[in-house]
């Protein structure tokens, strides 16, 4: 049960003392007005749009270990505009199949119970997602962000050869679904806390706990158990907010996840968490794995080849370009900084 109410007093010195002290100043001093929500509260009045009964069925099915192609085809083949879209994902050239896949069933067959589920758990929710009018917000941009952050955490799974890869892509993809919903229940109060955000660059996070005492991530897992996801995307995405540069946790799938966060979002002309993400990638993988540089290659290749199907502009910048002006940057202030 979440009952923590919006309020300053909450807040502990250091950076969250910071925080609350600029987004004061960027609402003008006063959040007395703000200090009457609680996150039950906001969540138990808030119009949450119910998952299509395909993906429901679907993901019902994917509770039991012995299901297949057959049964996982079952829900899909009776919502013909489901149908169609699981169709035209097989056959595009992500998996570039020599043949036209005809069949559903067949379609599972060749990309894997897990990839299927993903997809449609991808386009149910995204479907459902609020576009708000507040502020800065801007709901492709979300689209292209997680889009890029589940890339990444499902390449680390194939990396670590980790059985829950697309798992972890489903859970980076949805980490921050909440947010729509709340800039859509309370669009005052998340323009000033998007603009906090982006003019103090810090996570959105960090400013929500500093002024509301809870975070999307919290209002995520409440979703996600609305829906009944799989419990396990429920764990990763209540823990996506760690430092994983930092964080002492012997869950990796929950660390790839972490780590996904970091990526920045498209939004942003500077990447503000590199250092943090340099970081927790090194921590983390060491001797024997890739370089930064190499795995956000193929994120981006891979980007570039599942967007479309999805209906998702490229970024401006690759995440590479993104790596290398800032990694270039800070190769070039070095030798001034050891001068002064």
């Amino acid at each position: 049960m979440i009952t923590r109410a919006l309020s300053p007093l909450r807040v502990s010195a250091g950076i969250s003392g910071m925080v609350i002290a600029f987004t004061q100043r960027k609402i003008g001093g006063d959040m007395s007005r703000l200090q009457t929500f609680s996150l039950d509260k906001l969540l138990a009045n808030a119009q949450l749009p119910a998952l299509p009964q395909s993906a429901i069925h679907l993901l019902q099915v994917s509770q039991d270990p012995e299901a297949g192609p057959a049964e996982y085809a079952v829900p899909i083949e009776a919502d013909p505009g489901l149908a169609s879209q699981v169709l035209r994902f097989v056959n595009s050239s992500y998996f570039g199949f020599p043949r036209e896949i005809s069949s559903v069933k067949q379609g599972i067959t060749l990309v894997g119970t897990k990839t299927i589920k993903n997809f449609v758990l991808w386009s149910a929710v995204f479907s459902l997602m609020p576009c708000p009018k507040c502020g800065p917000f801007d709901l492709r941009s979300l689209w292209q962000d997680s889009l890029r952050r589940a890339l990444f955490a499902r390449e680390m799974g194939k990396i670590c050869r980790l059985e829950e890869s697309e798992g972890l892509f489903a859970a980076a993809l949805l980490q921050d679904m909440a947010v729509p919903l709340l800039a859509k229940e309370v669009p005052d109060l998340y323009v000033q806390l998007l603009t906090a955000r982006n003019e103090g660059q810090r996570r959105l996070s960090t400013v929500e706990r500093a002024v509301c005492g809870w975070d999307h991530a919290e209002a995520a897992v409440w979703v996600g158990r609305k829906w009944n996801l799989p419990d396990r995307f429920i764990e990763l995405i209540a823990t996506h907010l760690l430092d994983a540069s930092e964080a002492q946790n012997s869950d990796l799938g929950a660390m790839i996840v972490a780590l996904s966060a970091s990526l920045p979002p498209v939004s942003d002309a500077i990447w503000h968490e590199q250092p943090r993400f340099d970081a927790g990638y090194a921590r983390l993988f060491r001797q024997g794995f890739p370089n930064v540089a190499e795995v956000l290659q193929r994120v981006d290749e891979e980007f570039a080849e599942i967007a479309p199907l999805l209906k998702i502009n490229i970024p401006a910048k690759s995440l590479v370009e993104i790596h290398q002006e800032r990694s270039g940057a800070e190769a070039m202030a070095e030798p001034v900084a050891q001068g002064t």
